[in-house]
């Protein structure tokens, strides 16, 4: 079985985290497979959007294999050799290119959550389970994998997921900023699908020039006038000119990412 499976439809990439029979949970070779299969897919311009997901119907990933602990982060050494590699694919994730979307179905705990807070999206089902409870394993978060949740919910709500660590629900994971959007259960993939559907009917070099000044916003240092001007480079684009002549043709505009 492969630990990560990519599936396509046009412009949109489906990547399914696939340990089903552990509810996902995340081993060595699936952080492998993410790393290496976002990589692959942000280099692909025919891309518009990727949509992340667990395989079946349970879990988006339930967290860290833990059966494969003795042998692969049996101590110290050999966590923080693991701790690089989940760090790696995460950013993956975070640094894609493509606006990404975690279509999150039953439990997203750990490192599955760690995984959805780098996505640009998040959508859930109202049954859908949140939560990190290292502090049950006496493991703590390495700074790789706590990147992407305290910039998503900042320090506070950081502390009080890892402090506690317990499971909590999709209305409470909505109030803390962790998912974006929660519909009824058997609502979630169409709800998922059709975000990625009109993200990809944009113009996909926006799309990607919008990541990146939201991104180095985040950063203190001021803006350079070379990032300044890059603000207003989408006017030379032919993508720019196609969006504005369909919209006084009245027309649905055909975006070439050029």
């Amino acid at each position: 079985m492969e630990p990560v499976r990519t599936e396509r439809n046009g412009a949109i990439a489906t990547v399914v985290l696939n340990n089903p029979q552990k509810l996902n949970a995340m081993h060595k070779a699936m952080w492998q497979g993410v790393r290496d299969t976002m990589q692959d897919l942000a280099a692909d311009d025919s891309l518009r959007c990727i949509v992340l997901r667990g395989a079946g119907e349970k879990a988006f990933a339930a967290g860290a294999d833990i059966s494969e602990f003795a042998t692969e982060r049996a101590d110290a050494a050999q966590a923080s050799e693991y701790g690089a590699l989940i760090h790696d694919a995460m950013q993956a994730v975070s640094t894609c290119r493509h606006p990404t979307v975690a279509l999150i179905r039953g439990a997203c705990i750990g490192g599955g959550l760690e995984i959805a807070a780098m996505c640009d999206l998040r959508i859930c089902g109202e049954s859908s389970r949140f939560g990190v409870p290292i502090n049950r394993l006496g493991l703590t978060m390495g700074y790789g994998e706590l990147q992407g949740l305290v910039g998503l919910v900042g320090r506070a709500v950081t502390l009080e997921i890892l402090l506690e660590g317990r499971i909590f629900d999709a209305g409470e994971a909505h109030e803390k900023g962790l998912v974006n959007r929660v519909v009824p259960d058997e609502d979630v993939e169409r709800e998922a699908y059709g975000t990625a559907e009109r993200i990809a009917a944009g113009a996909p070099l926006a799309a990607r020039w919008h990541k990146q000044f939201i991104e180095r916003l985040t950063r203190p240092a001021q803006l350079s006038r070379e990032e300044w001007n890059r603000g207003f480079a989408c006017f030379d684009t032919e993508d720019y000119r196609e969006g504005a002549e369909a919209f006084l043709e009245k027309r649905k505009p055909q975006f070439k990412g050029r």
